[in-house]
């Protein structure tokens, strides 16, 4: 399949290069407090956590609105439609439904079965938190990691009737990221009894939701392109 023009490289290299260069010098300078107001539920980084989700969902909602009538009745709209109700759920969950915006309080029954006493979803259960984010890291790893080093040294393992959904080459970058830190987290706790960073599966789940964003708005300008 001839594939569409790459994004620029500020988006899927320099952009999260420097973001985890500034991820290094914070957790550096500023004492756990400070980081734990930074990186907490009501701080900056889930806000930009939030951001991300909800530029992924707009991206899904135009491609599932305009994609081309040929893929009406086949598996991509299972796929689309999947994408777009996992980028709904995780950036509702990301900021309680709007509860850290709007600040109300949690009903009584809701906060006895909810570890944080918030108005989600993902802090009653594994299944609806921790699951879900294996799947996801297990998503960004084979198709960030693992497919790329396919597509260069053994090709044909990858069937050619599925390449309209494969990611790009070029986001192996962000899916490295991910991985190093996940490394980085096994690596720390071993040698120093903690991990390199305070919040790292903050940091992590960033790196996966940026990884999603790019694949979607690279999916729609190739689904798009067959028009």
């Amino acid at each position: 399949m001839n594939d569409v023009k790459p994004l620029h490289k500020f988006w899927w290299l320099w952009l999260p290069l420097a973001a985890y260069v500034i991820q290094i010098i914070l957790e550096l300078v500023y004492p756990g407090r400070t980081l734990d107001h930074l990186m907490g539920e009501d701080g900056p980084h889930e806000l930009v956590q939030f951001i991300v989700l909800s530029c992924a969902f707009i991206v899904t909602t135009l491609t599932l609105i305009g994609m081309p009538r040929h893929y009406l009745k086949s598996p991509m709209i299972l796929w689309l439609g999947t994408a777009w109700l996992a980028t709904l759920y995780v950036a509702g969950e990301e900021i309680s439904w709007a509860q850290h915006f709007l600040e109300w309080n949690t009903p009584e029954y809701w906060s006895s079965v909810n570890d944080q006493g918030e108005t989600n979803l993902h802090n009653t259960t594994s299944w609806l938190d921790q699951k879900p984010r294996l799947l996801l890291e297990i998503g960004v790893l084979v198709g960030g990691v693992i497919m790329p080093l396919l597509y260069k040294f053994k090709p044909q393992a990858l069937p050619q009737r599925f390449a309209v959904i494969y990611p790009p080459a070029y986001l192996s970058v962000i899916a490295w990221l991910a991985l190093v830190t996940k490394i980085s987290e096994k690596l720390g706790n071993a040698v120093f009894d903690e991990p390199f960073f305070y919040r790292t599966s903050e940091v992590i789940e960033l790196h996966l939701y940026a990884f999603v964003l790019f694949y979607l708005i690279h999916l729609k300008r190739r689904l798009f392109a067959q028009k």
